[in-house]
């Protein structure tokens, strides 16, 4: 078990990276455990970048990453407009801008999608997020959908009721554009997060997954 409250004994903030390819992707993948590191008290800076986020989207983004990061004010916020499903051919230009975000912050964890997802913009950004962060723990979240992508994952990371209540509640609240999605609901939300509370006998039923390739832990 890795215990990230404790990593806030490494005398300066935990530096932690978001990347999201379309704006509740974070929320949905992450936004538990993230919620729950940052109840811990430890010194957390998060940078919280979403890639695509046309129209509507972009307030909702910007709203709800401010609530899901209300218990930190030291945070970085960034929108970018690259066209929603068409990452793959705009893989120079992410890369560029991913490239800027790394001269911005050299982060010690890394949230982005899995590799085997099966939307093109989620690989499309994992790819490249391991391409430029080479010395940084990955964890690659994973997003429910109808193409049935939904893996075998190998690290947990445990919730509270009340902390997936809080998680469900922010995204119902903030992604209007997204309710009317009949797989975007907290049956799908709470469903998912009790099956990875099984899979790892998490001390409340409920957790969220992630993919580790690999990790240096000395």
């Amino acid at each position: 078990m890795i215990n990230f409250p404790a990593l806030g004994g490494l005398g300066r903030p935990l530096q932690i990276l978001c990347l999201g390819a379309h704006s509740d992707d974070i929320e949905i993948g992450a936004g538990g455990t993230l919620l729950t590191m940052l109840e811990s008290g430890s010194p957390i800076h998060v940078e919280w970048c979403v890639l695509s986020a046309p129209g509507k989207r972009h307030a909702e983004a910007e709203a709800s990453a401010r609530d899901f990061l209300a218990d930190t004010t030291s945070i970085g916020i960034h929108i970018a407009d690259f066209e929603d499903s068409y990452f793959p051919e705009q893989n120079r230009d992410i890369k560029q801008w991913l490239i800027g975000q790394r001269a911005r912050q050299l982060p010690d964890i890394v949230f982005t999608h899995q590799r085997h997802d099966a939307h093109q913009d989620h690989r499309t950004l994992n790819e490249l997020t391991w391409n430029l962060f080479r010395d940084q723990v990955i964890l690659e979240y994973e997003i429910p959908k109808w193409d049935g992508d939904i893996s075998q994952p190998n690290a947990y990371s445990a919730l509270s009721a009340r902390v997936l209540e809080r998680k469900i509640e922010l995204l119902m609240y903030h992604f209007g554009t997204q309710r009317s999605k009949d797989w975007f609901d907290a049956t799908t939300f709470r469903g998912l997060a009790r099956l990875r509370g099984l899979e790892c006998r998490a001390p409340e039923t409920y957790a969220e997954a992630y993919h580790i390739r690999k990790m240096r832990f000395l």
